[in-house]
């Protein structure tokens, strides 16, 4: 594509400061003080999230706010976060507005919802009706005791490890009003898709409030365990914002699958233009364990997501799909890291990318580290993106490390405009170049939509990406 940016890049040594980051450190104080202003008393006092909390405050210290000298942003500019005024949002601060839930009353699946607004979880608003007894899904605050020791707690202790000096990690657990809590036990097929909502709402302050430097914050956070033989559907998606004012989601979710469970879980982000979604998902793999995740990216300015997973066992199967649109002023980024650790590991990955306007920009970061004690191991990543427009900008770096000698490993990426064969197929049976163009562009797409196990969720994001294209 000779009027369009394609870059595969190559690592840039990492800037290394050793004085404190004060801009981290002041918005980590703001945080704190609107735990304690608006929190309430049950919150404050909760012993599981004030552990959460100390030890994300503990790390904090020792973090850097990004910048373009980091190797992991180099090409994701967060500066204007950095510029901007930043509010923590306080519960029960403002009054919010209105909520609208257009679709969800009209869910096919019987879905299990939990909605949570702003980072907190609304009972009004979530669907826990028909879940076992012997499944929690819920608020922290609401769990029983005993699962809490067993599955929570030893969670919780581990949580400042999985910081790994990233800002924003320990930012959310700084900020986390509440902790959504899924806990499936043993050989436990959970017939019904868990689907968390996070809703984030415009506040009555910020909409007189034209200038683009208030941005509002909002920490939610989610812990899923699924227990030995357990199987279990989750599906998050992230919507809501305004035109009007910006908005920070900065979530963070953690996937426990033990021995031979099996985790399937759907991402879809549809923020409005304005936000900012930055998402990191931990995922740990026990043996004989699958897990697959398909990520669709369309809405909010900036949209980043660090997906980590770590197979911890052997005979471990692990499946990422993921599909980026950026529009006009749109980042959309994904960084995904995965480790194997053991014999006769399984892994896929396949990301793809749209940018479409010439001020869109696709950043993908793909990690597949397979050590030396990962024998037989059939692992293969492919990235794919289309540049439709002139100077439109896709930085792709895949990376496949290979330590162990006895596997069957493939990577590769492409970046182009569309296939001219392709086109004149269309064109040669009386099909309009516009037409032929719409439908090869959105069939790109769609290769990865058609992955969500949601029926329910497929079809609205298909609906809605025929409206973007």
């Amino acid at each position: 594509q000779s009027r369009s940016r394609a870059r595969i890049t190559a690592p840039r040594a990492l800037a290394v400061e050793s004085r404190p980051d004060f801009f981290l450190l002041e918005l980590a104080e703001k945080l704190e003080d609107s735990v304690s202003k608006g929190a309430g008393e049950e919150r404050r006092s909760n012993l599981v999230l004030k552990a959460l909390r100390d030890g994300s405050a503990e790390v904090a210290v020792t973090c850097k706010w990004p910048s373009s000298k980091d190797e992991a942003y180099r090409f994701t500019n967060v500066k204007f976060l950095k510029d901007s005024e930043i509010q923590p949002l306080i519960l029960g601060e403002d009054e919010v507005e209105s909520l609208s839930f257009e679709g969800m009353e009209d869910e096919e699946d019987e879905s299990i919802r939990l909605v949570f607004v702003d980072g907190i979880l609304s009972p009004e608003l979530s669907k826990v009706e028909g879940v076992p007894p012997e499944v929690y899904v819920g608020s922290i605050l609401g769990a029983p005791d005993e699962k809490l020791q067993k599955y929570v707690v030893p969670r919780i202790a581990q949580a400042s490890t999985l910081i790994d000096k990233d800002a924003f990690v320990s930012l959310n657990g700084i900020g986390a009003l509440d902790l959504g809590v899924v806990l499936v036990p043993k050989d436990l097929k959970l017939e019904k898709p868990i689907h968390v909502v996070y809703y984030s709402t415009p506040r009555k302050n910020l909409k007189n409030q034209l200038e683009p430097q208030v941005v509002s914050m909002t920490n939610p956070r989610l812990l899923v365990v699924a227990s030995e033989g357990a199987t279990v559907h989750l599906v998050e998606e992230f919507r809501g914002g305004t035109e009007e004012s910006s908005h920070w989601t900065n979530s963070v979710c953690e996937i426990v699958i033990e021995s031979g469970a099996s985790v399937s879980h759907d991402l879809i982000q549809t923020q409005e233009r304005s936000s900012v979604s930055m998402k990191k998902t931990y995922v740990s793999q026990e043996k004989a364990s699958s897990y697959k995740c398909v990520d669709v990216e369309l809405g909010s300015k900036l949209s980043r997501h660090n997906l980590h997973i770590e197979q911890l066992g052997s005979d471990t199967k692990t499946d990422m799909l993921t599909f980026l649109l950026c529009g006009r002023d749109q980042v959309q980024d994904l960084h995904s890291r995965l480790i194997l650790n053991h014999p006769r590991g399984y892994a896929r990955q396949l990301q793809k990318c749209i940018v479409m306007n010439s001020t869109g920009h696709g950043v993908f970061d793909g990690n597949i580290r397979v050590n030396r004690d990962a024998q037989q191991t059939d692992a293969g990543q492919l990235s794919r993106s289309l540049l439709l427009a002139p100077r439109a900008t896709v930085n792709a770096k895949p990376s496949l490390q290979i330590n162990a000698d006895d596997v069957k490993c493939t990577h590769g990426v492409a970046i182009s405009d569309l296939d001219e064969d392709q086109l004149f197929y269309f064109r040669a049976r009386g099909i309009d170049a516009q037409t032929a163009r719409s439908a090869l562009v959105f069939s790109f797409g769609a290769e990865v939509i058609e992955k969500l196990e949601s029926k329910t969720m497929q079809k609205s994001v298909e609906e809605l990406l025929k409206s973007l294209l």
